[in-house]
């Protein structure tokens, strides 16, 4: 028996994370592929006329099973991943490509989908209905139902070296960030760093079977290492060592990859009848094309570029009192630190003691009930991949069936109506973890046959982990972090819709940041910051002063960072329509030119962030990174309707749910104005970052 082909008898259906062997991976995808072929051909091989509920309904519902196993595969390879889980990626990858291919190129298939999508009219359906038939029919047609044999053949081919190479890029990026480490032995080395992080590098040293501190380049690791350390050579080797991931010409180097990528999504984007790959990815989001997306993002920096140049020559003048002429970026988290303590008297170590991951978590639980009528409870008997990994449910506040002791046994599975979600939460770096933060599905939410079959979501993020003396203490920008990937979790935990493949986050890519980016906030508001910033020894709330000085440093380096994002969005665009220049040039000539016009240090020779750039080469953000900043625009004006209207307002954030729990089965913008009764506002963004 193959546990991943199986019902799962577990709480909820839920993953059992401990029964699945590895070997169990190859044979149930073997499986199910099969089986999935099978629902398809039934579909092709129904002798009635097509019609939405025998072919588009029947369609969306198809490879269930599939998608799980799926989605528990490759969400383990990001969060829990192995040298064998890596290998087998590679030999599923194609063989998934494959399959979707030889669905989407599927000619009797699409035969009865455009048979439906040409009649439409006659079955009056409603708006998720024609939401579902629309997408269907697109997304066929983007995968080439139109092209002829040749060059479907070319497709599959194209689709297929794509899955693999963006998989090898990832872990290429995975293994380049494993390799390099700091050994430290010097105490002085350390001059300026908290205790705090000291004590963190000595736990790191000690699992390595080494004495003194080890320094390596992941986030909680990296980041205070440049922030506080006094010593300037060794912030050097290690934004030197950072900047180089995947860019030293050694195994791991990923710049050949980059073109070859880049090459096949040109290929790609030719053969289904666009200019290039930004214009077909384009054409599926709010921004529809590169020259809308590259003008909205040039509008940003003429007005953000005076007000970042201005805040570096602020950290010019601290580094030039310190003897240091030619300030580099790698000096730059440093005096930012140095300057935000004598701005606001805050630092970031000073803060850590009042955000104990647990107590922050508790407060983004209780946003979520005041603002969305949420509770959550943990539960100990669902299975988990890693010790770390807590579960909970989700429930709606104030059910009957909720109570601190509820068991869902295995004989009782289905969930009451009151049930929202199981949610996984992951905190804490590892060497098989990705870098970063996220939250993904292990199960979409959908309704069938009169039951509303609920979502499973997790959250994964690197935080500092604990240590014997001291719980795990969130820098700020961690808190803000968590209560980002929350409000995609919302997105997914309170998903109402009827198909699977139009739930939760499967929205336009522009519109996905929305619910993340306007959850962060309230991480900046007085009012909701005096509820859980409290120190973790004594209980003593923060002081109003300190509090009052976050909400002011909300737009601290505003400039900066947002100059920072829209170099990310220009490149971006630029690699995904001018790939032919590559052909003369290096992608450090490319990158440099293209964030000619957003440097605000020198560039290194020795350095390049596209080799590690994952967003756009191993994730979906291809032709699409802009979307944080389009998202931004979204977010500010969504929240200043909350402030309009007062923080908690239980109307505004009853609106909110409404456009929360749709998914994508209505357009965005009409999703929007729904919400806020107008379109949204760019000098909403520009009024909340620049004044």
């Amino acid at each position: 028996m193959n546990i991943l082909t199986e019902n799962f008898s577990t709480p909820y259906h839920s993953a059992p994370f401990d029964q699945i062997k590895n070997e169990d991976y190859l044979p149930a995808f073997k499986e199910l592929i099969q089986k999935s072929e099978e629902e398809i051909n039934a579909i092709n091989n129904n002798t009635e006329e097509a019609t939405f509920e025998n072919t588009i309904e029947a369609l969306a519902y198809a490879g269930e099973k599939l998608d799980t196993a799926s989605n528990i595969f490759f969400n383990l390879n990001s969060a829990e991943t192995s040298d064998e889980l890596q290998k087998i990626a590679q030999e599923v990858s194609p063989i998934l490509t494959e399959y979707s291919s030889k669905i989407s190129q599927n000619e009797a298939l699409f035969r009865r989908i455009k048979k439906v999508y040409d009649t439409k009219e006659k079955y009056n359906l409603n708006e998720e209905q024609q939401m579902l038939l629309n997408e269907t029919y697109k997304g066929f047609v983007r995968n080439g139902a139109l092209l002829n044999e040749e060059d479907k053949e070319k497709l599959k081919k194209i689709s297929m070296d794509l899955s693999l190479k963006s998989l090898q890029f990832g872990q290429n990026v995975l293994a380049s960030t494993n390799a390099y480490f700091k050994h430290i032995t010097n105490k002085e080395d350390l001059s300026g760093i908290p205790d705090a992080i000291i004590e963190q590098y000595a736990e790191e040293a000690k699992d390595r079977n080494l004495e003194g501190w080890v320094v390596t380049l992941q986030y909680p690791s990296y980041v205070p290492f440049l922030t506080y350390a006094e010593n300037r050579e060794l912030r050097k080797e290690l934004a030197l060592a950072n900047g180089k991931k995947s860019f030293d010409g050694g195994e791991f180097d990923n710049q050949n990859l980059i073109k070859e990528l880049l090459n096949l999504k040109q290929q790609k984007a030719e053969l289904l009848g666009y200019s290039n790959y930004a214009d077909f990815v384009l054409e599926e989001r709010m921004a529809k094309s590169p020259t809308k997306v590259l003008d909205f993002l040039n509008e940003l920096l003429t007005k953000a570029k005076p007000y970042a140049e201005k805040e570096i020559e602020e950290l010019k003048s601290l580094a030039k009192a310190d003897g240091i002429e030619d300030m580099q970026g790698y000096d730059h988290a440093f005096y930012a630190e140095k300057l935000r303590k004598a701005k606001y008297d805050l630092n970031d170590e000073e803060l850590k003691p009042y955000f104990p991951l647990e107590q922050v978590q508790e407060a983004v639980f209780g946003l979520s009930k005041q603002l969305f009528g949420l509770t959550f409870v943990e539960r100990n008997d669902v299975p988990k991949y890693h010790e770390d990994v807590k579960v909970y449910e989700v429930w709606e506040s104030g059910s009957e069936n909720l109570r601190q002791d509820h068991i869902l046994t295995t004989d009782n599975l289905q969930p009451t109506t009151d049930f929202k979600a199981l949610l996984y939460v992951d905190y804490f770096p590892r060497k098989g973890k990705r870098a970063g933060a996220w939250m993904t599905s292990y199960k979409n939410q959908y309704k069938r046959n009169e039951k509303n079959s609920r979502p499973h979501i997790s959250i994964v993020c690197n935080f500092s982990k604990p240590t014997k003396d001291t719980p795990s203490l969130l820098t700020f920008q961690e808190v803000t972090t968590l209560f980002h990937e929350f409000g995609h979790a919302l997105h997914g935990m309170l998903a109402n819709t009827q198909y699977p493949n139009l739930s939760g986050t499967s929205v336009k890519w522009d519109f996905v940041e929305l619910p993340s980016q306007f959850l962060e906030n309230f991480c900046y508001e007085p009012e909701f910051l005096k509820t859980f910033a409290k120190h973790y020894k004594t209980g003593e709330v923060l002081q109003d002063e300190k509090i009052d000085k976050i909400s002011q440093s909300k737009n601290f380096m505003e400039g900066y960072q947002t100059m920072r994002q829209l170099g990310f969005g220009i490149l971006d665009i630029n690699y995904h329509t001018k790939v032919g220049e590559l052909e003369n040039k290096s992608v450090k000539e490319f990158e440099d030119d293209y964030t000619k016009a957003i440097q605000l240090y020198p560039s290194n020779p020795e350095t390049a962030m596209s080799p590690s750039f994952s967003h756009i080469f191993q994730g979906g953000y291809s032709a699409g990174y802009y979307s944080y900043k389009w998202a931004e625009v979204l977010d500010a004006d969504a929240f200043q309707y909350f402030k309009e209207t007062g923080i908690f307002n239980p109307e505004t954030a009853a609106k909110f749910k409404i456009l929360l729990s749709s998914g994508g089965t209505k357009d965005p913008m009409e999703l929007y104005k729904n919400f806020r009764g107008s379109e949204p506002k760019v000098e909403s963004l520009l009024k909340r970052a620049f004044g």
